[in-house]
């Protein structure tokens, strides 16, 4: 029980450096983070706890316990980027630690849960988006704590009090998801043969005791707004996206699946493993779980329209399951896949040398050297592999975990920042000249909840007639070079300049 302990403590030591350092060293992302912040911050700034609002609107998209979080965290240290990443990253570190407890009650065993847990510790996607402040990583967490209640039941039946509470946590975290996960979970009990569980006067009074606050802002929601909460909130946040393509986020069946290709190494290597162990001890919980979750969670989001990257983060504990069984038997048996796995991590290895090199070129020390240090341990996993050493697993751990610190350490993290213009210096063109709260319309193609935060302004995309007609109208209008050269100008000033962007209005 000590070691269990042991394990315990470090694994959320560790996991909270790693989801912790340097969170405020990159700006807001859109859309998700960008929107938060702006919801929370007027949830500080009003006191409004009841009915969140989105620039002044209401904000009926999501259930608010992260805006809540958050805007505690601007209370106790200020609007900034860390503060508002700080609540989800907190939480999705949890996770680790609970993860391990799950796989101890789940195998019976604690090797395998370790393993797992240390696998769902260095999962790239896991790292990312759970230091961002997005919902998944909470969902988690708390769908983790669901499992842990489930499975200490059988010892005490009070912890049935323990399902109820998570249950209305996840509502309050996501809202519609609770069905697919409440679904996964009575399945669990069927197959785990705990049905007695649901006899359980426990279970009954922590439903009701937990859902209870989940249930009352709904109903303020809906007597408040009326059947505009239940259209925009339930039928086109979350029904409408299983049979339609909302804002263009489609893809085809396989879009998890490359998903998973691309951001899963090195686990991927040991999941097809992990998945055929699963099968074999499909009658013991850890198996029945991991295929429940594989089944119908990963089977309903690849059949959803909507497709978006980070819908597939709950399927990660329950991967890291399968692959920390693999690599236990591994362990205990080693029993290897020489050749393959041997190909594949040194594929990863030259891919690291690769990469340092490009980094070089553009001048990223930190990058390099995160290349050279996955260079270094994929080329002692392989040939530790060769050697049929099993300590090529602590080496992939120790390795990946060194990676992952020295990527978030940089400020590459958020690579989709990228993507489009930097906020920043833009936003500061903006407050420094124009009065907070005050409507701007641009000529960029679409509308950035990040540059609504920065600016404190609301930032609305527009064509080139409707801008042309906002500036007779004495309106703040944020242009492009391009656009530039086509607005008529006449009786307007120029106000400023940033990264590419010109402030104007009418004198």
């Amino acid at each position: 029980m000590f070691r269990e302990k042991e394990w315990l403590f470090s694994l959320l030591v560790i996991s909270l450096v790693l989801w912790l350092i340097f969170l405020g060293n990159s700006p807001l992302r859109d859309w998700d983070e960008g929107t938060y912040a702006i919801v929370a911050r007027e949830i500080y700034r009003t006191g409004n706890w009841l009915y969140p609002t989105l620039q002044g609107e209401p904000f009926l998209l999501k259930p608010p316990l992260m805006q809540w979080f958050i805007a505690c965290c601007y209370q106790l240290g200020g609007v900034q980027e860390f503060t508002t990443r700080l609540p989800g990253a907190v939480l999705t570190a949890l996770g680790v630690p609970l993860l391990y407890l799950v796989g101890c009650l789940a195998f019976k065993q604690s090797l395998p849960a370790l393993f797992a847990a240390l696998v769902y510790l260095t999962m790239l996607p896991v790292v990312r988006h759970g230091r961002l402040a997005m919902l998944d990583g909470m969902t988690i967490s708390f769908f983790l704590l669901l499992l842990f209640c489930l499975l200490k039941a059988r010892q005490n039946r009070k912890y049935t009090l323990g399902v109820g509470f998570c249950l209305g946590l996840i509502i309050f975290t996501k809202g519609t998801i609770v069905l697919l996960l409440g679904a996964i979970a009575c399945l669990f009990m069927l197959a785990d043969r705990q049905l007695a569980l649901l006899k359980s006067p426990y279970l009954w009074v922590g439903i009701l005791l937990g859902n209870a606050p989940a249930i009352a802002w709904y109903t303020a929601q809906w007597q408040h707004y009326g059947n505009t909460f239940l259209e925009v909130h339930f039928q086109a946040q979350a029904f409408d996206r299983l049979t339609q393509t909302v804002e263009g986020n489609s893809g085809p069946v396989w879009y998890y699946l490359l998903e998973l290709l691309k951001y899963g190494f090195p686990w991927l290597l040991f999941l097809p493993g992990g998945l055929y162990l699963a099968w074999e001890k499909r009658h013991e919980s850890w198996g029945s779980l991991v295929l429940l979750v594989t089944i119908i969670y990963f089977g309903t989001i690849s059949l959803m329209r909507t497709k978006l990257p980070w819908y597939v983060m709950p399927v990660y504990p329950f991967f890291a399951l399968a692959i920390g069984a693999n690599l236990s038997e591994v362990w205990h048996n080693r029993h290897f896949r020489v050749r393959t796995w041997t190909i594949f991590l040194a594929i990863i290895s030259i891919a690291g040398l690769g990469g340092s090199v490009y980094f070089f070129m553009k001048k990223e020390p930190i990058l390099i050297v995160m290349s050279i240090v996955l260079a270094i341990s994929m080329s002692i996993a392989a040939w530790l592999v060769k050697q049929r050493d099993r300590n090529f697993i602590p080496v992939l751990f120790a390795g990946m975990y060194l990676v992952l610190t020295l990527l978030v350490s940089s400020q590459s993290w958020i690579w989709e920042l990228n993507e489009a213009f930097p906020v920043k210096p833009v936003a500061e063109l903006i407050r420094a000249n124009v009065s907070a709260g005050t409507q701007i319309y641009t000529s960029f193609a679409y509308g950035r909840p990040s540059l609504d935060f920065y600016s404190d302004c609301k930032v609305t995309a527009a064509t080139l007639p409707i801008l042309q007609q906002m500036l007779s109208n004495k309106s703040y209008l944020l242009l492009d070079n391009e656009a530039l050269q086509q607005i008529n100008l006449t009786g307007s000033k120029i106000i400023g300049a940033a990264n590419g962007f010109t402030l104007i209005t009418k004198n």
